[in-house]
């Protein structure tokens, strides 16, 4: 493995940003500082010099919530390790952690080696896993035990998609019980289910079929109502709880009221809610189901809030809940019944280009949040830094080098992800990761993946 000495470029972690020069040696950072190449001449082995004047140095991006392999809806997700990782590196993403998601019938541990396996040894960058829960009997504490063991040491309920994913309240509780006495942060889904259920036949039943009415039958009330009973939840069993792909104000307010109270909660929103408003799914000639993802997109209003909470910390992470189904055969089983049509967006190759055109360019946030909510809060609260999510002596050497002179547009005809569309189509992007480096190894290059596709590590996690 070669060392890099990458020079003259802004470093910017979540709390500092100062011109240096970094020195990766074999998988971690082994120096940084000024003019390395003078004072660390004699003791410099070969190295590649990569020259960063005018771009950031960014810690590697985290993306903590995608899903890649996905029976979903009567379908598969189309990504595989092989796209999505790929993608993910283009993007400027070097760890991606997966929601391990298997149905009520299913296993735990044999959920938990089939997801394993489908990204070990095909994988370009690095993945862990949440494992998800969608039932608590007699024998799942013996099984989430060996789970955690093996390096899983985050959890995954839904408060939705019942008789499905869907846990009851009983199961809820032991969930939450157990990780508060394991010291496992449990990620939630929060919507009611039995709301959405009757809103989906009423709205139905009046002939309203298409995709502009997916909203409707999950308003923000749903969402708010899932989070406030979490909260309750979590209070009671001393839990520590984070809450999923948040989409609205009204939601976030009630995690804030829980963690008022003393509720150990984090709130993660995605990109999608940061940039898109209702009205793309209200597109016509079913052009609108490109944008179906549950918790929906919301109206326009959203996004001003959405952002200041971005910019008060409110809100930790801003990942992508990264589900790619196609347009065409997939997406279109909903023709005629919106509950129908698979939900979510793919968007793990474009979270961060967005994230700094549309956030860090247009003044809503700055670059140490930027970094914070990309990287650092990840790896903070999913036992991985300070390997990962900083750049730091002794860290993981996962680094972007990002060039912030880029202009481009996204397109699905240029796209690396498996699916034939883009969510974003046509639309301009101002800064694009340059080179990305995952434990010292250089896998994008110019902008073009150009490294090993059996890179990728299963990251071994524990209890912190």
């Amino acid at each position: 493995m070669s060392s890099y000495l990458i020079r003259n470029g802004r470093i910017v972690t979540a709390t500092e940003s100062y011109i240096a020069d970094l020195l990766i040696e074999g998988e971690r950072i082994s120096h940084i500082g000024t003019d390395l190449k003078e004072s660390l001449n004699e003791s410099l082995n070969d190295y590649v010099e990569v020259d960063a004047t005018g771009k950031y140095v960014f810690p590697g991006f985290i993306d903590p919530h995608v899903h890649v392999y996905l029976p979903f809806m009567g379908t598969h997700a189309k990504d595989t390790y092989e796209t999505a990782s790929k993608a993910a590196l283009i993007g400027g993403t070097t760890t991606l952690i997966e929601m391990c998601c298997p149905s009520r019938e299913e296993d735990p541990w044999e959920a938990f080696q089939l997801w394993k396996s489908k990204a070990e040894g095909v994988s370009a960058c690095d993945f862990t896993f949440h494992m998800g829960i969608s039932r608590f009997d007699d024998n799942t504490e013996a099984k989430l035990r060996r789970i955690v063991d093996a390096g899983i040491t985050s959890w995954k309920v839904f408060l939705a998609y019942k008789g499905f994913f869907g846990v009851d309240d009983s199961e809820l509780f032991k969930t939450l019980e157990l990780a508060s006495r394991m010291g496992i942060i449990v990620t939630a889904h929060c919507e009611n289910e039995s709301m959405i259920a009757e809103l989906q036949k009423r709205l139905l039943s009046e002939g309203k079929t298409g995709p502009e009415w997916h909203e409707s039958s999950r308003p923000i009330q749903v969402e708010a109502e899932g989070v406030q009973h979490l909260m309750t939840f979590a209070e009671m069993t001393k839990a520590k709880v984070y809450i999923v792909h948040t989409s609205n104000d009204l939601a976030i307010e009630a995690a804030l009221r829980g963690k008022a109270r003393g509720v150990d909660v984090s709130v993660e929103t995605v990109i999608p809610y940061l940039v898109l408003d209702a009205s793309y799914a209200q597109q016509p000639d079913f052009e609108g189901a490109k944008y179906v993802m549950s918790p929906p997109i919301r109206s326009k209003d959203q996004q001003p809030k959405l952002w200041q909470h971005l910019r008060q910390r409110n809100i930790a992470t801003v990942a992508t809940d990264h589900a790619p189904f196609d347009f065409t055969g997939q997406k279109e089983m909903g023709r005629d019944d919106f509950t129908k049509i698979p939900n979510g967006i793919p968007t793990v190759e474009d979270r961060v280009n967005l994230l700094y055109t549309y956030g860090v360019r247009r003044g809503q946030i700055d670059l140490n949040t930027f970094v914070d909510c990309a990287s650092t809060q990840a790896a903070k609260l999913f036992g991985l830094f300070p390997r990962k999510g900083t750049i730091a002596v002794g860290s993981d050497a996962d680094i972007v080098v990002y060039d912030p002179a880029y202009r481009g547009i996204i397109s699905a005809k240029t796209h690396s992800m498996a699916t034939d569309y883009s969510a974003f189509e046509g639309w301009a992007i101002e800064g694009k990761p340059s080179h990305v480096w995952v434990r010292g190894k250089l896998q994008v290059e110019e902008g073009k993946f150009k490294g090993d596709m059996r890179h990728g590590q299963f990251l071994r996690r524990t209890v912190q």
